[in-house]
Formats: structure tokens, sequence, C-alpha cells
């Protein structure tokens, strides 16, 4: 069983509250990535998790077991970290076979599980070298065969690919999402790029400065943000944001700022009539045409499949606007734009919940 909870679990630093009151479980065999920019608590809410720290007050459960007080040994954890700490004067076999050595399993028995790790990674080729003689994607692998080897229950990740080049980034990630798959481990992950939680978590966990601000599946974190804060953390390029306030025109409600006049779906409540908001509304969901608003093209970014158009809309108004690559665009070309108000976003404009 590797269910893991953490019930109220803070972490303080002195005066510092790093974790402010976690409340989460961890599901049997799911791959749960934590994500959130620096500083927001992630890797200190790992730590606890991994034994490394232990939490000011509140509980973390491993199956029925509370876990605070026992040694990180004692967890029965497999951990990888950013410093993949392989031992440099060990050959790749030996770095593997590590923790079955201070296990004093049998040789034959250690033999036969190394190998199996390695040709599982790929990297049986690898296993009389040292680690300096791999490149970084093989020295990653040899760390997550020195882990798969211990056949632990719960997988402890602390942002592994981030020293990785970008094609390797993308290589690991199809590696480690058919490792999981192979595995059926529970998996913990974190990282702060948003890629990697999308493409390989079952459900991704979004931090901002010690809380929890929203759990979900990729899809609904990136379709239904519950806060302006996840909104934003979300999608390249950002979130486009709009501060106004909702009114009522002709019987129907109106998004309404300095320059921008949207008409909103007839499922928004008519009690926000009158609420100060803000209305976010991604690239892919901006209109451009000859018909709407007016706007002028300051800048355009190719991407290949897709081109981003960057334009001011009155004062100091910017909105970017994600179009096909054969849209005919140039800057300082004047066009207009509207809004897929169905895929719009109304947040409260001071505590940035999700309002619709």
């Amino acid at each position: 069983m590797a269910q893991i909870i953490f019930k109220d679990v803070v972490k303080k630093f002195g005066a510092v509250t790093a974790v402010a009151g976690v409340n989460l479980e961890v599901r049997d065999g799911e791959f749960l990535i934590m994500v959130g920019p620096s500083g927001c608590g992630k890797t200190t809410t790992l730590n606890m998790l991994s034994g490394l720290e232990t939490p000011t007050s509140g509980d973390i459960l491993i199956g029925e077991t509370v876990v605070n007080d026992l040694e990180p040994g004692e967890r029965g954890l497999g951990m990888v970290f950013q410093d993949l700490a392989l031992f440099p004067h060990m050959s790749v076999y030996e770095n593997i076979a590590f923790g079955l050595r201070v296990k004093k399993v049998p040789e034959r028995e250690l033999d036969r599980a190394v190998r199996r790790a390695a040709e599982a990674m790929h990297i049986a080729h690898l296993l009389a070298k040292l680690p300096r003689q791999c490149s970084g994607g093989e020295a990653q692998r040899v760390a997550l065969a020195r882990t798969i080897v211990t056949d632990p229950a719960v997988f402890l990740m602390d942002e592994p690919l981030s020293s990785l080049d970008a094609k390797l980034r993308v290589d690991m990630r199809t590696e480690l999402k058919r490792l999981h798959e192979r595995l059926r481990a529970t998996f913990v992950y974190v990282t702060h790029d948003q890629a990697e939680a999308m493409t390989m978590a079952d459900r991704i966990v979004v931090m901002n400065r010690g809380h929890v601000e929203q759990v979900g599946a990729p899809l609904e974190i990136y379709g239904r943000p519950a806060t302006a804060f996840v909104a934003g953390f979300f999608g390249t390029p950002t979130m486009n944001f709009l501060a106004g306030e909702i009114t009522v025109h002709k019987g129907g409600l109106v998004f309404r700022s300095a320059n921008v006049e949207q008409a909103l779906p007839a499922s928004v409540p008519a009690s926000l009539a009158g609420r100060k908001v803000v209305f976010g509304v991604r690239a892919e969901h901006v209109l451009l045409g000859t018909t709407g608003m007016r706007g002028q093209v300051d800048m355009l970014q190719p991407l290949g499949d897709s081109t981003l158009a960057f334009f001011n809309f009155g004062g100091d108004g910017a909105l970017v606007a994600s179009v096909e690559p054969s849209t005919r665009l140039a800057p300082g070309e004047n066009i207009g734009f509207s809004f897929d108000a169905e895929r719009g976003h109304l947040f409260d404009a001071e505590e940035g919940r999700r309002l619709n």
C-alpha cells in the first residue's frame, strides 16, 4: 500500500513559513507532480515526505503509518534528485548495486537485480563504465536504475531533468512515463516546468507561497484553473488578463474595462453584476479579423505550428493571440479582435479565485 496523506502539514524555518497547512492525498500508484515557482514550498513538502525535513506540525502518513519520526531509510522510498549523487569512483554496476549491498542481498540475487534494472533503463552496455564516461542522459538512467533496483513502493523525484538539454528532457519524460506504467508504483515528482507536469502527471498539485492552489488532472488545471495564479502559471504564452467590472447591458452581462467591452455567456450568474473582476482568455481564444474591437500589431513570433501575434489596443493595453502560421499579418497593421467568450475565465479582482 503506497497511499500518502498530508494532514495539516506546516513547516517553518524560524519566522518564515515555507509550507502553510498542506492537506493532500496521493493515491496508490498514481503519478503526482507538484509544480510551482521557486520558493512555493514544493521541495520542502517533498523533503518532509522523504524524511530530510521534519514537519513543524501536522502528520504525514504512508499507508496507515505516521512517518514523521521515521528515518529516511525506514520509509521504503526511492529518491532521485537533481544532483544525481552517483559515486564517481564506482562503476555503473556498483552504483546500481549500492543499495542492495547495504541491505546485504546475496550476490547472485544482487547480480540478477542489477542487470534487470540496467536492461529496463537501456544501460546494460554501460555497466563497466564510470559515471564520468556517461552522457547526461545516461547518468540520469543510472540514477533511476539505482532507485528501481531496491523495488520501492514510492518514488520521489526532485527536478531530476532540469540539468538536461531540451531534447534529452523530452526523451526522459517519455522514459519516466513508461517506467511508471510498467512499475505502477506511486510517483511524487517536483518541478517548476509546466510542460513536464502536463505531459507526465495523472494529477497536478499547484503550489504558491506554501499553499496548495489547486489539485487536478492536467487538462482540468489548464481548462478550469481555480485561481488567477494557476491560470497565469500554466500555458505558453501566459493567459491574457484584463481588469474591469461586470455590468448589465440590454438584459445581458457584459465585461467592461477601459478599452474592452465583451458580452458574457448566459451561463455567467446574474449575481456577478457590479463585481470587479479579472477577465482571462488564452491566446488561442483571442480571435483576429476585420471586425470587432481595434488593435495594432506590435510583434510576431512564428513557432512553426502557429504564430503568436502581440498587439496593442488603446493606451497601454496589450494582448497576444495564437493564429495559424499562414495568417498574413505585419507589425504596425491595424486589426479587429474579439474573444471566444465561452472560453473566457472570470476571477475575483481581490482574491483571485475563479467565479464562473
